[in-house]
């Protein structure tokens, strides 16, 4: 049997040490509040299937004063999720390359920005052409 003490990392609060990896763990952090808001969609799909008197009392759920505060903290907390996903996006990609030169992570980031607000338009244009 061997008698030496094999050398433990000390593991507790490790991530509190270094900003990065705060803001990391803040960042999964808030997946938590993407898989809620992702549970209300799903819910309300359930909602629906059940027909319209069920589907009715949904949307009169959504538009209690209780409901508006989560969906706004939903709204902040998603936020922030999607801003940090498209700051760390330019460290996970390989390095893209166009033209002979690598694309700045600044760049990276501003087109992730871009394409989601252009994303978002073109969604919300769609939800009001329906409507009308």
């Amino acid at each position: 049997m061997n008698k030496r003490k094999p050398y433990v990392r000390p593991m507790p609060g490790w991530w509190r040490k270094n900003p990065y990896f705060i803001e990391y763990m803040i960042h999964e952090g808030t997946a938590l509040f993407v898989a809620a808001y992702a549970f209300v969609l799903l819910f309300g799909l359930w909602r629906l299937s059940q027909g319209e008197a069920a589907w009715n009392g949904f949307i009169a759920a959504l538009q209690s004063p209780l409901s508006m505060l989560l969906h706004l903290i939903l709204l902040l907390m998603i936020g922030y999720h999607s801003y940090t996903w498209f700051k760390i996006m330019p460290r996970t990609l390989p390095p893209l390359i166009i033209g002979g030169k690598r694309v700045s992570a600044a760049a990276i980031t501003a087109g992730g920005f871009i394409a989601t607000l252009l994303a978002s338009l073109a969604l919300l244009g769609i939800a009001w052409g329906i409507s009308q």
